[in-house]
């Protein structure tokens, strides 16, 4: 179950549809799952609409593509000109590592921000482990 967890939070992203819009998002995201050669299996995007009683404001969008090969996960505040981003690989059979960062590399260039802090981390150690650990 080896797997590469990347993930990145992006500040001074431009107002764009991609921030507000679920099918824009949605479009875009499946566009770049199948560019980096990963396959999708499901998906839901969710638009937020502002609270009762507050003014009409642009709201952000939570989007979820479920991978053969794992997920993505992109969760938008137009407000504060925010996007989060979580890609998960997992790596049997097959180590789709370059495919994960194709996509947060693709989706970092759709989204332009001015700042990003970007996050790696290798998964699935502890059944290595256990594996590896004599029987008691």
């Amino acid at each position: 179950m080896h797997g590469l967890h990347l993930t990145a939070d992006l500040q001074g992203c431009p107002a764009a549809a991609v921030l507000t819009e679920p099918g824009v998002l949605r479009a875009l995201c499946l566009r770049a799952v199948r560019a980096a050669g990963l396959h999708p299996v499901g998906e839901l995007f969710h638009g937020f609409v502002p609270p009762a009683g507050a003014p009409p404001a642009p709201q952000g969008v939570t989007g979820v593509v479920l991978l053969a090969e794992s997920h993505l996960a992109v969760h938008t505040w137009p407000e504060l000109q925010a996007v989060t981003l979580d890609v998960y690989v997992c790596n049997v059979g097959t180590d789709n590592s370059a495919r994960a960062r194709l996509l947060i590399d693709s989706l970092l260039a759709a989204f332009a921000p001015r700042a990003v802090r970007r996050q790696q981390m290798e998964r699935g150690h502890l059944a290595a482990a256990a594996a590896a650990a004599p029987e008691a």
